[in-house]
C-alpha cells in the first residue's frame, strides 16, 4: 500500500511539474533546445567524392580525407602552424570544389593509408599523428570570402613574392593578391636550370626551325614573367613554362652556341599560400591564421 501511495505522489509530482512548464512555455524552449542538440548530433560531416588516377571512386569523410592530402601536399615535418595553415587551405579547397576532386595536382593530390606507409616509412605513426593533430585543431574551419569558400590555391616556392591571380589564370580574384614571400629566397633548389639544344627548345614551343629572334621577357612587378615576343610570337609567361616544362613562369632564358639555358626562380603557378612561406612564418612564431591571413588577402576563418 505505501509504495502505491508514494507511486502515485511520484506521478502527481511530474505532471504538475509538466503542466508548470508548459504554462510558463518553458517546456517548449526545453524542447526546441533538445531537437537542436538532436540536429546537431546527427548533422552529417560532408562526404568527399574522390576520383583516383585509376579511375576508381571513393567517398570519404571530409576530416579521413584530408589524412590523405595534407602529409601528401605538405612535408609533415614542417611546423605545426603550418600543417594547420595547410589544413585549412585544403578544407576550403575541397569545400569550394563542392566535394568533387581527384587525387592529383590538378586538384590535391591525395594518398592513402598504404601508400603513406611506403612513403614515410617507420616514421607513419609519428607522421600520422601530427597530421591527425593538425587537422583536430583546425576542424571545421574554412576561409571565406564575402561569406563564400574561397578559391585556397597553394603552391610550394615564390621567386620572392606570390602572383596576382591574372597573372597566371587571367582572371581578378581580390583575395588573391601579390605578396612578399623573400622567405622563399633561403630555401633549397630556390634557383634552378633547364638546358635544352636549339632544336629541342624550338619544337617544344611549336616551331620547325630553329629560333633566329628571341626577345627579353617583360614582367609583371610580381617578378613572374608577363610575356616574352620569340620569331614574332608573343607567348605569357604561363606558356613559355608549360610548353618547356619549367618550374616556375619566374624565369630567364640565355642562349650560348647551339644551346637554351632556362634559369628559374621558386617552384609553382606562385598564386596563393607559399607552402615554404608558411614553414617560414611559423619558424617565426606565426600563427596558422596569421600565415593565411598574410597570403589570402581579406578573408575570414571560420567554422
Amino acid at each position: 500500500m505505501k509504495v502505491y501511495i508514494k507511486a502515485v505522489v511520484i506521478a502527481l509530482i511530474v505532471v504538475g511539474v509538466f503542466l508548470l512548464l508548459v504554462h510558463n512555455n518553458t517546456y517548449e524552449v526545453l524542447w526546441e533546445d533538445i531537437k537542436e542538440g538532436i540536429f546537431q548530433t546527427q548533422k552529417k560531416e560532408p562526404v568527399v567524392h574522390l576520383t583516383r588516377q585509376d579511375g576508381t571512386k571513393q567517398e570519404l569523410a571530409l576530416e579521413a580525407y584530408l589524412e590523405g592530402v595534407v602529409g601528401s601536399e605538405m612535408p609533415a615535418s614542417y611546423e605545426m602552424e603550418a600543417l594547420k595553415a595547410q589544413c585549412v587551405a585544403a578544407r576550403t579547397f575541397v569545400t569550394q570544389r563542392n566535394f568533387q576532386v581527384d587525387d592529383t595536382v590538378s586538384s590535391q593530390v591525395y594518398h592513402d593509408e598504404a601508400q603513406q606507409r611506403q612513403i614515410w616509412g617507420d616514421d607513419y605513426d609519428y607522421y600520422h599523428k601530427r597530421i591527425q593533430s593538425a587537422i583536430e585543431q583546425t576542424r571545421g574551419e574554412i576561409m571565406t570570402y564575402e561569406g563564400e569558400p574561397i578559391s585556397a590555391v597553394f603552391f610550394s616556392t615564390s621567386c620572392g613574392k606570390t602572383a596576382n591571380a591574372h597573372e597566371y589564370w587571367n582572371k581578378e580574384t581580390p583575395y588573391l593578391r601579390s605578396v612578399d614571400s623573400h622567405w622563399d629566397k633561403e630555401s633549397d633548389g630556390f634557383e634552378q636550370q633547364a638546358v635544352f639544344t636549339a632544336q629541342e627548345f624550338a619544337n617544344k614551343l611549336g616551331f620547325v626551325n630553329p629560333i633566329t629572334q628571341l626577345s627579353a621577357p617583360i614582367y609583371y612587378e610580381s617578378g613572374y614573367v608577363k610575356s616574352i615576343t620569340i620569331d614574332g610570337i608573343t607567348f605569357s609567361g604561363r606558356e613559355i613554362r608549360e610548353k618547356l616544362g619549367l618550374r616556375s613562369s619566374c624565369f630567364t632564358i640565355a642562349r650560348e652556341n647551339n644551346q637554351y639555358t632556362v634559369a628559374t626562380k621558386g617552384y609553382g603557378h606562385g598564386i596563393g599560400m607559399s607552402q615554404k612561406g608558411a614553414q617560414a612564418m611559423a619558424l617565426e612564431g606565426k600563427s596558422y591564421k596569421e600565415i593565411l591571413k598574410h597570403y589570402y588577402q581579406g578573408i575570414k576563418i571560420e567554422k
